[in-house]
């Protein structure tokens, strides 16, 4: 039965986490990491920072490159580079026990991760991994995804639960649809992409935590 974990981990702990330094102020959340063989392109928001030192941080690792500003806003940017993931300890051990990122958001100089894995031996040899590449981090809870302590949002985040009940709201599911993504993404400030994102980061919770969970029972 899956197992879903809360940990948080220092920056400096593990690569990403010293690429993307906000330590000073400012908050990292990661939308997505999508593999392209050997190298990963991260989508993430940084809110409230100074941009133009973050920048200036990112693109002085070697292992980054095409640091890109997607989206920006009076206090949030939307960035992307190219980057190995196997040059980083934490990453390399969350795929290699097929575990999956549900949330990730850097602040005040540590990084707090929601990793959903397959098992509690997966969850275990993850813990393995990172010491063995000597990462310390805190376990905040573990928790079954049928743990009642999800919530009434059956462990939706405020952003995923405020975009899914939007999109619902305008019509997007309806057919045929009565908004659009950029209508959605006006409403929530951000961009479309992004709510496409956080939508299919929703649906999977929702699906996670509902349908799977019946289905393992």
């Amino acid at each position: 039965m899956s197992v879903i974990a809360e940990i948080s981990i220092p920056a400096t702990e593990f690569e990403l986490g010293r690429i993307m330094d906000v330590s000073r102020s400012g908050t990292v959340e990661l939308e997505s990491l999508v593999p392209t063989g050997e190298r990963a392109v991260p989508f993430f928001w940084v809110y409230d920072a100074d941009f133009e030192a973050f920048e200036a941080t990112v693109a002085r690792n070697e292992s980054v490159s095409n640091l890109v500003q997607i989206d920006t806003y009076d206090d949030r940017v939307l960035y992307t580079f190219e980057w190995s993931v196997e040059n980083d300890a934490v990453f390399r051990a969350i795929r290699g026990v097929n575990a999956y990122i549900l949330n990730a958001t850097g602040t005040d100089g540590s990084w707090r991760f929601e990793l959903r894995f397959p098992s509690h031996d997966a969850m275990s040899t993850f813990r393995e991994r990172c010491r063995d590449d000597g990462v310390g981090f805190e376990v905040i809870r573990v928790y079954n995804p049928n743990d009642p302590d999800l919530g009434p949002w059956f462990g939706l985040t405020e952003r995923q639960r405020e975009a899914i009940v939007l999109a619902v709201e305008k019509g997007y599911y309806d057919i045929p649809r009565s908004c659009t993504t950029v209508e959605l993404a006006e409403a929530l400030g951000i961009s479309d992409q992004a709510v496409t994102e956080r939508l299919r980061r929703a649906i999977v919770r929702l699906t996670t935590n509902t349908i799977l969970t019946s289905a393992e029972n």
